[in-house]
């Protein structure tokens, strides 16, 4: 969240791996303090992501003898349809480091570190314990040659969460500090990435969209009219289509998503409120959180990446809607497929009107205005098949086109997927304390 040079940076880290106690350190521009870090709700991540999802709709064409197009503009929009080990060091000189505060939040031990030497810094956590990668150092060099300070966060393993997957899902951390520049420092992940990593990206910011400045920016192809085969491997087909679009447009940056925060259309989940976006860092209720912007930025890149990500102001981006009434002035863009169901009863009058959407006909299909169900969500997008026919997935009744890859030696290879799947922390380095010294695992992620 930013407000002003004002940063909230909420982040929950997908982890997979073995686990005795592991480590979080992210550089930050300012030391924090014990009230300027909080834990957040697992539930807020997951709304999060699904309302900003890339989303599959279904549409019937309405009775071409029926009601106006206009009246079936407020049909649809009432139905909601549209809507590492290490041995001590014999006199380490920890002058280098120093620990500016201490303190426990959640399941998380916090120790904010200042520091004026690289190698000091990972002498320093390997001395203390930490399981460091061997390429640690060089990327630690540019953030303590820019005078960052270092947020430590242990954890006790007997208080972490596993998924269904054996994944061990931390609590969110959120934590708050000011600073010019607005920034998320991803370089450091690299450290321990086994191949590709996914990041995503959500700024929620008053009246603002927002891009990265140093990469290339693209937005996803949008308001697609795929073939009812994608309902049952929609995951799949995104994925395909995100892998695409990287290939085009090699080090991009897609935008999947802006619009204001507290509605969408169509919804594929229960939408944001008031008190989700103070937990998310609304300054003491003094800003309308009818006036946030929510982007949703997705990243995908391997084990070089030259730079952070830097992020400025965007004009609007529209292009999400249905039925053509962007304004050119509001943030109403999605990644938005459609399953188009044809009119295919008697057309009983003169004149017929095709092409107006919505709902299914009343009594059709077992179909319920008042139950209707949302908008199918694309998400765990970094776990999908990857192997998906993309361009048998178009609706070959209407002309459509998907940019093809640039260059196959461009293309990134499934197989390359890392096993780090990181939501919006990519800039974590988890570190792994190790049981007892000189015991390595074989598992690092």
């Amino acid at each position: 969240m930013r407000t002003g040079t004002r940063t909230t940076l909420a982040m929950q880290n997908d982890y997979q791996g073995p686990l005795k106690d592991f480590a979080m350190v992210v550089p930050v521009p300012a030391v924090l303090h014990a009230d300027d870090v909080k834990t957040l709700s697992k539930a807020l991540f997951a709304k999060i992501d699904t309302m900003g999802s890339p989303r599959l709709v279904e549409y019937w064409e309405q009775d071409p003898c029926g009601p106006s197009r206009d009246e079936a503009v407020r049909l649809a929009m009432n139905s909601g349809v549209m809507g590492v080990s290490y041995e001590m060091i014999s006199g380490f000189d920890e002058s280098s480091v120093h620990v500016e505060d201490r303190f426990a939040v959640g399941e998380y031990a916090i120790e904010i570190l200042s520091a004026s030497d690289s190698a000091g810094l990972d002498r320093w956590l390997h001395a203390h314990g930490y399981r460091i990668p061997d390429a640690a150092e060089p990327l630690l060099r540019p953030y303590v040659e820019q005078g960052m300070k270092w947020f430590v966060a242990r954890v006790d393993a007997s208080k972490v969460h596993y998924d269904e997957r054996r994944h061990a899902v931390l609590s969110p951390l959120r934590f708050s500090y000011d600073d010019d520049t607005f920034t998320l420092p991803v370089r450091l992940g690299l450290a321990n990435s086994a191949g590709t990593q996914d990041l995503i990206v959500n700024i929620f910011a008053p009246h603002q969209r927002y891009e990265v400045a140093n990469y290339p920016n693209v937005p996803i192809t949008t308001n697609l009219d795929v073939t009812d085969a994608v309902k049952d491997h929609f995951a799949a087909f995104y994925a395909a289509l995100f892998d695409r679009t990287i290939q085009r447009y090699p080090r991009a940056v897609v935008t999947e998503y802006a619009w204001q925060a507290m509605t969408c259309d169509p919804c594929p989940g229960p939408q944001l409120d008031g008190e989700d976006l103070d937990a998310l860092g609304v300054d003491g209720g003094r800003m309308r959180t009818t006036d946030f912007v929510m982007t949703r930025l997705h990243a995908r890149y391997g084990t070089h990446l030259p730079d952070d990500l830097v992020f400025r102001e965007a004009p609007p981006l529209v292009g999400g809607r249905e039925l053509g009434e962007e304004d050119p002035d509001i943030n109403n863009f999605q990644a938005r497929y459609i399953i188009r169901h044809r009119w295919d009863r008697p057309v009983t009058c003169a004149h017929p009107q095709f092409g107006q959407w919505g709902g299914p006909p009343d009594g059709d299909r077992g179909f319920d205005r008042a139950s209707n169900e949302p908008a199918q969500a694309a998400t765990n997008l970094a776990y999908a098949d990857r192997t998906f026919d993309l361009d048998g997935a178009l609706d070959p009744r209407r002309v459509q086109h998907i940019p093809p890859p640039q260059t196959p030696e461009l293309a990134l290879r499934p197989r390359d997927f890392a096993l780090l799947a990181i939501g919006l922390g990519g800039a974590i380095l988890l570190l792994r304390r190790p049981r007892r010294p000189r015991v390595r695992s074989k598992e690092s992620t």
